[in-house]
């Protein structure tokens, strides 16, 4: 609805290219409010006014259809407004999230702009142990390569191990390396995305009708997908696409997945894996636990749950959910049984959609609750309340976890047919290409342009804080309120990481973050509530690029000074969630340096990179809506 708004604003007329766009309905699908039923419907007669591709709440999350439908196919670009976007690359597609300023502007303009990033090259070695899924290889990735090795890359996945992933192991592994830090994750294309492809266009000629977003077609006209179609798919077997030879990684990383057994994440973060039998010992009750979201509940995810869950019954005090990644995927788990085996072993069903896992709708967490999740992201306060832990880990487990009322394999279930390796030591290697320096940018001089301004002046306020995340800076529970004044956004700063922040700031104040600042999910909102508080400028020791562009998009600079951070860490750490520093600074935007007065240290003087003149022209036009509206 905001991106419907700000194209309005922009004062856009039309699509520059309709079929360019598509619109699905999956956020906050089980609010059946008046307002929000406006809402999906102000959005679907925007579609059919232009001509734009359209499906309803209860068809499914985005991502999925995206794949189903052919939107994101094999050799193309794709992007979208969710940080999940990656998910694409299992296909073969480079996907990347944008964000809404940026979507309202492509419906505008037809363009967009995507700083190219440094690639890392992941090998994947060997074949996986039975019993241990898709799902155990992204979570052991994100566990064991935690030091940001991958942050603000693009990854490109390679080796012998990707014959032995099905294409819904890849589209797992893919959508997590949001979580990972990268921008992209992309897979070959290979057999079984070929096979995939062909089994897709025998099951659109079945299913044609139930699409309304097809063209008719007359008697005895043969059905031709629009995108999955034969012809489309001989093409890519024909013209494979293949890294040349010559080709620059910045890093080579590899995991060797005959060394893997099942892993669980968190509580409460991606980057710390544990081997389940080390959790197990534990004896971790849970109160919750889910299987749903566009990483892990298509069929083959449903398949494994209601496997291991077949004739048990859920644990007293536990409640499970379950959403289907689609509508098309619940049907045809209702068609081999696996929904009814869910159903009546207790799970709480949910229409197909984003509900719990952007924390939406029934089944939060509560309170003092452990959850168990096959969702992708379990930051602090994103399922529900910040005082509860949240673990991930794959659908077998869950769904195991779910009837034992503790955190156990399907293993533990002594009628279970799943076998788990024993643990061993993961092995890994990371080795980083010194073939090529990084250019000295913070050397070079940029003018300023008329209106943006050569110093920036204010007290630093410092968050000891790495990996902040968009739910810490801005609440999933604000993000679908469409009508908050920036005065309210102010007021819910940083709410889930310091709910005094929004008390502790003041006008003009230089905010200092961590590493990997801005990092999970891609809401706009981060940005604005920042904005919106009177901070002047955010400084990190290094940000998610899906942040900084969103801040770029709403005239929030952004500069990068590790060693400052690092200075700052040593001083302030660990003393308080928020500081005030009483550190005056002055920001020389054209020299590239910080000067921190007051500063009782050695170094007092820190460089940063430019910001170039297209930063520059979107902070003087206040965002990049009103510099296309000035543009156009």
């Amino acid at each position: 609805m905001i991106i419907l708004q700000l194209f309005k604003s922009i004062g856009a007329q039309k699509f520059k290219y309709p079929s360019q766009a598509v619109f699905t309905l999956d956020h906050d699908v089980q609010n059946k409010s008046e307002k929000n039923l406006a809402k999906y419907s102000s959005i679907e007669r925007l579609a059919n006014l232009h001509n734009v591709d359209f499906y309803p709440a209860g068809r499914g999350i985005g991502h999925q259809i995206l794949i189903e439908e052919g939107y994101a196919f094999p050799y193309t670009l794709t992007v979208a407004s969710d940080s999940h976007s990656n998910m694409y690359g299992g296909i073969g597609c480079l996907g990347t999230p944008i964000v809404r300023t940026d979507a309202a502007a492509i419906w505008a303009t037809g363009k967009t702009w995507w700083q190219i990033p440094p690639v890392v090259k992941v090998e994947l070695k060997g074949k996986l142990p039975d019993g241990v899924t898709g799902k155990d290889v992204i979570i052991s990735l994100c566990g064991m390569f935690n030091k940001d090795e991958v942050l603000n890359c693009a990854i490109e996945f390679a080796g012998e191990g990707i014959r032995g992933l099905s294409l819904s192991e890849r589209l797992a592994i893919a959508n997590m390396t949001t979580e990972w830090g990268a921008l992209a994750g992309v897979f070959p294309v290979d057999e079984t995305t070929i096979m995939w492809l062909r089994n897709r266009v025998e099951k659109l000629e079945l299913t044609r009708f139930e699409n309304k977003n097809l063209k008719p077609i007359s008697a005895g006209q043969p059905f031709k997908h629009p995108r999955i179609n034969n012809e489309r798919i001989d093409k890519i077997e024909k013209n494979p696409l293949r890294a040349s030879s010559n080709a620059y990684y910045c890093k080579y990383l590899s995991l060797d997945l005959s060394t893997l057994s099942p892993c669980v994440s968190g509580p409460n973060s991606v980057k710390v894996s544990t081997p389940l039998v080390e959790l197990e010992k534990q004896d971790i009750k849970i109160q919750k636990a889910y299987l749903v979201s566009c990483v892990n509940s298509r069929a083959e995810d449903l398949h494994s749950a209601a496997q291991v869950i077949k004739g048990k019954k859920i644990a007293d005090g536990v409640e499970f959910y379950v959403a289907a990644a689609s509508s098309e995927v619940q049907k045809d788990a209702e068609a081999n049984g696996d929904w009814k085996v869910l159903i009546d072993a207790g799970a709480k069903i949910l229409p197909a959609g984003c509900g719990p896992c952007i924390g939406l709708g029934v089944g939060l967490l509560k309170d003092g609750e452990v959850g168990i999740s096959a969702t992708n992201r379990n930051f602090k306060g994103r399922m529900g309340s910040p005082n509860a832990l949240a673990y991930l880990a794959s659908p077998a487990v869950v769904a195991a976890s779910a009837v034992a009322g503790r955190i156990v394999s399907p293993a533990f279930l002594s009628t279970s047919s799943y076998t788990f390796p024993a643990h061993q030591t993961p092995i890994i290697t990371c080795d980083i290409n010194q073939s090529e320096q990084p250019i000295e940018t913070s050397s070079i001089i940029e003018p300023t342009i008329p209106g943006f301004p050569g110093t920036i002046k204010g007290e630093l306020i410092f968050c000891d804080a790495d990996n902040l995340n968009t739910d810490g800076i801005y609440p999933g529970k604000y993000t679908y309120v469409d009508d908050l004044t920036l005065e309210q956004m102010a007021k819910v700063v940083m709410e889930n990481y310091d709910p005094k922040f929004a008390n502790i700031v003041s006008k003009g104040d230089i905010l200092v973050g961590g590493f990997n600042f801005g990092c999970g999910s891609s809401r706009e909102q981060a940005a604005t509530a920042i904005k919106a508080s009177g901070i002047a400028l955010v400084i990190a020791g290094s940000f998610s690029e899906t942040f900084k562009r969103n801040s770029i998009n709403n005239a929030l600079l952004c500069l990068e000074a590790p060693d400052l951070v690092r200075l700052l860490k040593n001083k302030y750490g660990s003393k308080e969630l928020t500081t005030r520093t009483k550190l005056n600074t002055e920001v020389k935007i054209a020299e590239g340096k910080i000067v921190v007065k007051g500063l009782n240290e050695p170094k007092t003087v820190f460089k940063v990179g430019i910001l170039g003149r297209s930063v520059q022209e979107l902070w003087v036009a206040n965002g990049l809506e009103n510099w296309v509206k000035q543009s156009m």
